[in-house]
């Protein structure tokens, strides 16, 4: 099970996270979130870090070009798509694409299966905000089929951690809100204490 830390806009805090053993982190490029970074400030904290720890661009309904043009200039690994992106639009991205869906308890995850060719991030479904709310759906919804394809976003945390992988086991977490001090601010201990977690999970996995 992999880990994202999400929402960084601090060099300090993304160089942590790969002290740490992140596998992921993740630059918001959306305006109206809270987690908002310029590409300019994103560029100069990947440039710093080391070049196996995957950096991934959060976009909503963002431009085609624009989010071409970001994910080459920062040195993007990946494209998180949280928006109404089509499948059509997929097509044009020149990275990886990761597509996020919101779920409730009315979710259709034969929605899913109309996205090829991409990693899946299941969230829970807020009219008010995209992502970075702390709050979780039911994961039990979650088909077992799907289950180690998915990343796992929105109420991960270091209490619930080793649940979510002796139950759900899915491909990987996301976490932004629950290793905060503030929105876009990250909390070292919270980094420190899940980070571990994590570790000693992938330790016994051995």
């Amino acid at each position: 099970m992999k880990i994202k830390i999400c929402g960084i806009t601090r060099k300090e805090d993304a160089l942590l996270c790969s002290e740490y053993g992140a596998d992921a982190i993740g630059f918001i490029f959306y305006p109206k979130s809270k987690r908002y970074i310029q590409t300019e400030a994103a560029k100069e904290i990947a440039r710093s870090l080391p070049p196996f720890l995957m950096k991934v661009g959060v976009f909503v309904n963002e431009e085609i070009n624009e989010v071409n043009r970001i994910a080459k200039s920062v040195g993007l690994n990946a494209v998180q798509l949280h928006g109404s992106e089509s499948p059509e639009y997929f097509e044009q991205m020149t990275h990886p694409v990761i597509k996020s869906f919101g779920v409730d308890e009315l979710f259709d995850f034969t929605e899913i299966d109309k996205y090829k060719n991409c990693d899946v991030l299941l969230d829970v479904k807020d009219t008010e905000q995209l992502g970075g709310t702390g709050k979780s759906f039911d994961w039990n919804l979650i088909p077992k089929h799907l289950r180690s394809r998915v990343i796992i976003a929105g109420g991960v945390s270091a209490g619930n951690i080793k649940e979510i992988y002796s139950t759900i086991h899915p491909g990987a977490v996301d976490l932004s809100s629950s290793v905060e001090s503030s929105p876009g601010i990250k909390d070292k201990n919270k980094i420190i204490e899940i980070l571990n977690i994590i570790k000693q999970i992938k330790q016994n996995e051995q």
